[in-house]
């Protein structure tokens, strides 16, 4: 079972090792939005959009539903907006300390 566990976490990091990928949550972690839309707020082609689209439903990541012709997307769970909040603020944290870092240098000379 602990092992289980291990390869969940390896394939849910894996569906996330991808900016666009990224970018299409954080997109969505503020509404549904249609394949349309996601390419408008991401400044993306279709086809891109699409193929990550694909990878993040295949992983389970999001859900999406016809509304007429159109496909709309959603998360499909709500704790992936916490998750990448979390990552801001580690690579947040990563940045102060490289600016401090930089500001002792600089201080030494």
């Amino acid at each position: 079972m602990e092992g289980d566990l291990q390869k969940f976490k390896a394939d849910f990091f894996k569906a996330l090792a991808h900016p666009l990928r990224i970018r299409i949550l954080e997109v969505l972690s503020e509404g549904e939005r249609n394949v349309n839309e996601l390419q408008t707020a991401l400044g993306s082609e279709g086809s891109a959009v699409s193929q990550q689209l694909a990878v993040l439903r295949a992983k389970n990541l999001v859900n999406s539903f016809k509304e007429g012709t159109t496909v709309v997307y959603s998360l499909r769970d709500p704790l992936l907006t916490e998750l990448l909040a979390v990552a801001r603020r580690i690579f947040d944290n990563h940045l102060v300390e490289a600016i401090s870092l930089l500001e002792g240098i600089r201080n030494e000379k």
